[in-house]
């Protein structure tokens, strides 16, 4: 099997603050998160292609990076982020403390102890899952650039690495963090996190 690299980017800081904004809050990128996604990507430009979230803080810089290079961009709405139920929209703070039995639950059990009218953890990792093997089945020896969301990048490492459900929030995915995974007849390779690309 021809190798295929799929390098895998977290948008940037989105406008509102820190908070769940699952796949109901849909905020734009602020001027900070744009720096921090060129800054990621750099001069690169080896892509052949560029997947994205349908959400505005994922598409309109992969659309802005596919014009500038020529690349080619899809949206796939299965790398929308997981829907965080009652959460979406909270400030992180405000979980932590007013909320603070219903956050430990979910620190310790996120697969079972979703907040109120969450997506189920195990239906994101599948949904994530199917279309990452769709990526990987249509892109066979290229490079491909993911654009998506911390869960969604957390999904496919899980994958990669085998690892359960359970630990996913145990991995931390900065804004404009770029992850390169490296596939070959053996498998998939997780070769860098959170890096930059030059």
């Amino acid at each position: 099997m021809t190798e295929t690299v799929i390098d895998l980017i977290r948008h940037g800081e989105p406008a509102g603050g820190r908070r769940y904004r699952g796949h109901g809050v849909d905020d734009p990128l602020t001027e900070k998160g744009w720096t921090q996604m060129w800054s990621a990507v750099g001069d690169y430009r080896q892509w052949n292609h560029i997947v994205s979230s349908p959400l505005l803080r994922c598409h309109t810089f992969a659309t802005a990076l596919g014009e500038r290079y020529g690349i080619p961009v899809t949206i796939e709405p299965r790398f929308k982020e997981v829907g965080f139920g009652t959460w979406e929209g909270l400030d992180h703070d405000e979980i932590k403390i007013a909320r603070v039995t219903e956050y430990q639950a979910f620190l310790q059990d996120p697969v079972n102890c979703r907040p109120d009218g969450a997506e189920p953890l195990d239906d994101f990792v599948q949904r994530v899952n199917d279309a990452y093997d769709e990526v990987i089945a249509r892109h066979t020896g290229e490079r491909i650039l993911i654009v998506a969301h911390a869960g969604v990048l957390r999904a496919i490492i899980a994958k990669t690495i085998y690892a359960a459900p359970t630990g996913l929030y145990r991995i931390k995915i900065r804004n404009g963090g770029v992850t390169r995974i490296r596939h070959s007849s053996e498998g998939g390779i997780l070769e860098f996190l959170n890096g930059k690309l030059s």
